[in-house]
């Protein structure tokens, strides 16, 4: 556990996060919740405990930063898209207290960890949802003012199924990506022409030696969302 604790700390120097003792105590509870519930869920497939804080915590940790600076450290809510074991959305949950983050999934056993999580976590501001993105909608509710994804589909289907959960009033989409994604933002133009980029932010994960990025996008103007 102290290799762990000495490379997330390390990671955490580098992306400039000043997180508490507890928050860090979080993440390493997070990620041996995530290592306990693997064995029989499979909710991901990297195992051994380093790589696992370098691809999952300090993959979801570098997109802290540009999310502060886009919603201006707002109390808002976060809709995290095939989610899975909850990245990025545990971690956002995690590091930022102020954010009401729901995690969609339409496995059952993987919105079940979401709830365990939240409940073993002690996180009032984190639920999981069984359902399909498709079926939430902005219209019954406030809807959510970020809709995220990491590793979730193309651009273009990202945004056309989490379409009617997002805010009309400001909400922005963050999909988190590899290398810049060219042909998907080419096939966004003509599959989802609502759809307005407007910044694509490269990333610096630690320890990573992988190209990583963040794709905004918000509904055009005039759109309906």
């Amino acid at each position: 556990m102290s290799d762990l604790r000495t490379t997330l700390q390390a990671g955490l120097q580098q992306l400039k996060l000043d997180l508490d003792a507890r928050q860090v105590d979080l993440l390493l509870a997070y990620l041996g919740l995530l290592q306990k519930w693997n064995n029989v869920y499979n909710l991901t497939a990297v195992r051994d405990p380093v790589e696992m804080v370098t691809h999952h915590l300090l993959d979801s940790l570098a997109a802290i930063g540009p999310l502060h600076l886009q919603t201006e450290g707002r109390a808002l809510h976060l809709l995290d898209v095939g989610s899975g074991g909850g990245l990025p959305g545990v971690v956002i949950a995690i590091v930022c207290p102020q954010i009401q983050v729901s995690c969609v999934d339409t496995v059952a056993k993987k919105a079940a960890f979401i709830q365990q999580a939240a409940a073993t976590l002690q996180l009032s501001n984190l639920r999981g949802i069984h359902a399909r993105v498709e079926t939430l909608n902005a219209l019954s509710g406030q809807g959510y003012d970020v809709i995220c994804s990491r590793a979730f589909a193309s651009l273009a289907d990202f945004v056309n199924w989490s379409r009617s959960a997002l805010n009309p009033d400001g909400g922005v989409w963050m999909a988190m990506k590899g290398k810049y994604p060219t042909d998907e933002l080419a096939v966004l133009k003509t599959d989802a022409p609502a759809v307005d980029v407007f910044h694509v932010e490269q990333l610096q994960v630690p320890g990573l030696d992988a190209e990583r990025c963040i794709v905004w996008m918000r509904p055009a103007a005039g759109a309906v969302a």
